[in-house]
């Protein structure tokens, strides 16, 4: 299953419109990266006609079964419950659920320094105008299957080589743009211009370089 959200808030105005394209975003709410990416596009909206739409993948589920080192272990271990959440807000509440509950998630999270945990669940999901007893879904596998068929539309896309985020933009999908911090206005709108003319290039397979500085979410 992969969830979608054609009209999920906040996204943007004019979405379905003339000449307006779908921008897919693969999110595991425990990246920071990802949340990064999310943010650049809910920018890109105000300025360029895009869509949106939101679809959850795990960094769990891509790391099970791999040698990774103890405390990213530990980590993955926590990473399951929030994306549990999202899977079983969407098919409660529908899609359009997923974008909101992922600013709240993932604002918490990644600007606030918040814990994972039931009241983080919890407050998320209220402020996402979705029930609170879905916080219970965390530690529940009842969403596991719709979990992995919706981390398997996206991964499946660009290959197991590569984590979260994923941008689908019509047929081509791709990971990333890692970014920090976050480009705003009109620099947003550029970026994204960069991603059309690359996504529209046959055979454009990757561009990268090293990283070094921290995520950046102010």
């Amino acid at each position: 299953m992969s969830v979608e959200s054609p009209s999920a808030a906040p996204t943007t105005g004019a979405a379905g419109g003339p000449g307006v394209a779908a921008a897919d975003l693969w999110f595991d709410p425990s990246c920071p990266w990802a949340w990064l990416t999310s943010r650049w596009l809910l920018e890109v909206a105000q300025v360029r006609p895009i869509e949106v739409r939101w679809h959850v993948m795990s960094l769990a589920v891509l790391n099970s079964g791999r040698e990774v080192p103890e405390a990213y272990r530990e980590a993955m271990a926590q990473a399951w419950g929030p994306v549990r959440i999202c899977i079983a807000a969407a098919e409660r509440h529908g899609a359009e659920v997923l974008g909101p509950l992922y600013t709240a998630l993932g604002r918490r999270r990644h600007v606030e320094k918040a814990e994972w945990g039931p009241e983080t669940f919890a407050a998320a999901l209220a402020e996402a105008g979705a029930d609170a007893d879905l916080a219970a879904a965390a530690t529940s596998t009842e969403w596991d299957e719709a979990l992995r068929a919706s981390h398997d539309d996206g991964i499946g896309r660009v290959g197991m080589d590569v984590g979260t985020p994923v941008i689908a933009v019509g047929d081509n999908a791709f990971f990333g743009p890692v970014i920090t911090p976050a480009p705003k206005g009109e620099a947003a709108g550029r970026l994204w211009d960069g991603v059309l003319l690359v996504a529209g290039t046959p055979g454009f397979y990757e561009l990268k370089r090293s990283r070094d500085v921290e995520p950046i979410f102010t």
